[in-house]
């Protein structure tokens, strides 16, 4: 891992921004002491079901005839929920 100070990050900020989005890990320092760390950015997402069975962390399902989830409905914004509840204890 690469060292920058502030002063030299600060000179030359599109440069270490660069080579931080190629995948280098550079650590910024303060007088010399270990501040900050750049780098690149991570997955947004998280290992999938394969990835943790291909590691050994999940075991695969057995059953494949599983309906899919049926799809999400929109919620209306308009109606308060003591409404509903009125509804819903039939008064």
């Amino acid at each position: 891992m690469d060292r920058v100070g502030i002063r030299e990050l600060r000179n030359n900020v599109a440069a270490v921004v660069r080579r931080a989005a190629t995948g280098e890990r550079i650590v910024v320092t303060v007088d010399g002491v270990p501040t900050a760390q750049l780098g690149p950015l991570e997955p947004a997402t998280g290992p999938t079901i394969d990835d943790l069975v291909a590691a050994g962390l999940a075991v695969p399902p057995r059953r494949h005839d599983r309906p899919a989830p049926p799809p999400p409905e929109d919620a209306p914004v308009d109606i308060r929920p003591g409404s509903v509840l009125d509804e819903l204890r039939g008064g």
